[in-house]
């Protein structure tokens, strides 16, 4: 991976003492919260979370203590505040990551539309999703090479290469995972960085976290990693235990926007229609009762109607038909139960419908997350599906996501360290190119054919699918294909040869199409191979069956699909054109 010249590092100059030494920073991009944690690969097993993060006030690095940190911005007098520097007064850039995949406005559940963010920006803000993400990922990583220079000797920090994982949730799509990296390279976290999806990362650290005795060859889990703006879901089966444990996608990624905060913006709505009669109420009261709610009685609440919780509003005057007295709220479990399951009727119907699509017998829930580790959600959950299914909460549930990815991160580096291995993905969608084929009237539309002087035959234009929607697929085999391409001499040798890859989502399972036309196959990327080195008397000719001479190019696609993103390579005469140069769309 290519070294990344840092803040903290200026120079990077690498003696034999420190020759294999690397420093990598993990982090979790999420959407309401964000995270990093770190290790050295020469010490593995001291994994680190930061925690310090600088706050409105003080400006410093340990301004506020949190295990994350808020995924918003606001700009200022030209200074760009994020996480704990924005407060709570005024509007702010917050969710902008979503921006990113505009494919998954279908994830856009009915909370989000009831139950907006009164101090959000509208949609339509002046800056762009991609500036946001940018500005937010170059703070991000700007303090967290502050903090190490206060964690690790300078001389460490001069001489040692950053590699940087970041992840992206389980259903982004192959454009916005590209964005996501432009991101984060323009943030200064270099080329070389690592991608892999959320819910995969959890997975990770809540299946290593668990005693290795309660495991066996065969188990399935299904992983729902409940945060504050998204709810995300996987399932693995076991597939070996030794020398580590192997593990296979059971069914592909699900997730929506049904996470703790929409409890904050129910409750909101709810406290504002209940007292903002009151003749001192402010702003002021709506802030103090949302902290409450935030900090507390959304983490308290078991799910009994019985139930009663104080929310500060101070200032109102007392009245006693609105159970207000002395500045206090009293809040019955059932009208927080009202306010809790809306959201948490959405998180069940996903973990059911993830448990259906595996086909199998699920041995165990488990919940990571902010909102994973919240009782009710956990025993409503444990209420709503088969008895004979555990519903767990892993330890460290709110950072799992980060800690598995650097778990991950440096299995990569130093493949000795890996205690957990996803040997296989399911694919979620098909990929392949449209090619010439033989006409065949058992499958082709006679209207589609045209004649071909070169083979002096009838050819179609139709797809071949080289990935299959829900076929296995590994990191460790490349799919390769061959292809050629056709062209007279009289028209030129040609400066290039492209290939553009193509997907289909195929949303009701009913098979890939056989031709790109009239359906929904969507262009992802190009792959291009320069021609212009090579000289036109090396060109490949052949006489067609017309008699005149044709110049052809022979040529493979090679397609390697990773944790959170897949990659391309056209390979022209043994020289592989990789996928750095598709232009995604």
């Amino acid at each position: 991976m290519e070294k990344v010249t840092s803040d903290i590092s200026g120079l990077q100059v690498q003696d034999e003492s420190t020759a294999d030494r690397k420093l990598l920073i993990a982090i979790d991009f999420g959407t309401t919260f964000s995270g990093v944690a770190w290790a050295q690969t020469r010490r593995p097993d001291v994994q680190s979370v930061i925690i310090q993060w600088p706050d409105a006030t003080t400006g410093g690095l340990e301004g506020v203590s949190s295990d994350k940190v808020p995924t918003e911005l606001r700009y200022e007098h030209g200074e760009c505040k994020w996480g704990f520097q924005v407060d709570d007064y005024g509007l702010r850039h917050q969710w902008f990551k979503l921006d990113l995949d505009p494919s998954q406005s279908r994830g856009i559940s009915d909370l989000s539309r009831q139950f907006p963010d009164q101090h959000a920006l509208p949609p339509g803000y002046s800056a762009s999703s991609e500036k946001l993400c940018t500005d937010y990922l170059a703070a991000l990583r700007s303090h967290t090479e502050k903090v190490l220079k206060f964690k690790l000797p300078s001389s460490i920090l001069r001489s040692t290469p950053i590699e940087y994982i970041i992840t992206v949730p389980a259903v982004w799509s192959d454009s916005a995972q590209a964005k996501t990296r432009a991101c984060a390279e323009r943030a200064g976290m270099g080329k070389g960085l690592q991608i892999i999806s959320e819910p995969e990362a959890a997975a990770i650290y809540a299946l290593h976290a668990m005693d290795p005795h309660s495991i066996q060859v065969g188990d399935t889990f299904v992983l729902c990693d409940a945060g504050g703006g998204t709810v995300d879901l996987i399932s693995y089966t076991v597939t070996e235990l030794k020398p580590i444990l192997k593990v296979a996608e059971a069914a592909n990624g699900s997730g929506r926007l049904c996470g703790s905060t929409f409890l904050n913006r129910i409750f909101q709505k709810f406290i504002v229609n209940k007292l903002s009669l009151n003749e001192e109420w402010d702003e002021e009261v709506v802030e103090d009762a949302m902290k409450r709610f935030d900090l507390v009685t959304k983490k308290a609440f078991r799910g009994s109607a019985n139930e009663e919780f104080i929310i500060p509003v101070p200032g109102l005057a007392d009245d006693a038909a609105q159970s207000v007295r002395r500045g206090k709220f009293k809040m019955s479990g059932a009208d927080v139960k009202k306010i809790f399951d809306p959201v948490v009727d959405e998180v069940v119907a996903l973990v059911r419908g993830q448990i259906a699509a595996t086909n199998k017998k699920v041995k165990a829930v488990l919940m990571v997350g902010g909102f994973g580790q919240n009782a009710y959600l956990r025993e409503t959950i444990r209420a709503s599906i088969d008895s004979g299914i555990e519903v767990m909460q892993p330890p460290n549930g709110w950072t799992a996501v980060v800690r598995g990815a650097l778990m991950k991160g440096l299995s990569q580096l130093e493949p000795e360290t890996e205690r957990v291995k996803v040997a296989s993905r399911s694919a979620r969608k098909h990929y392949g190119t449209e090619i010439m084929s033989k006409y065949d009237s058992s499958k082709h539309r006679k209207d589609t054919s045209w004649w071909d002087d070169y083979d002096g035959e009838l050819k179609v234009f139709d797809m071949s699918w080289f990935i299959t929607k829900g076929s296995p697929v590994t990191e460790d085999r490349a799919f390769i294909r061959k292809y050629h391409k056709v062209w007279k001499v009289s028209d030129g040798p040609r400066q290039t040869v492209a290939q553009d890859i193509l997907e289909y989502s195929d949303p009701d399972d009913k098979g890939a199409p056989i031709y790109k036309e009239g359906s929904a196959v969507k262009h992802l990327a190009r792959l291009t191979a320069d021609l212009s080195c090579i000289p036109v008397g090396e060109l490949t000719q052949k006489m067609g069956k017309d008699g005149l001479m044709y110049y052809v190019i022979y040529y493979e696609i090679e397609m390697t699909y990773y944790s959170a993103e897949t990659k391309y390579a056209l390979v022209y005469k043994s020289v592989k054109y990789a996928s750095v140069t598709a232009e995604y769309v």
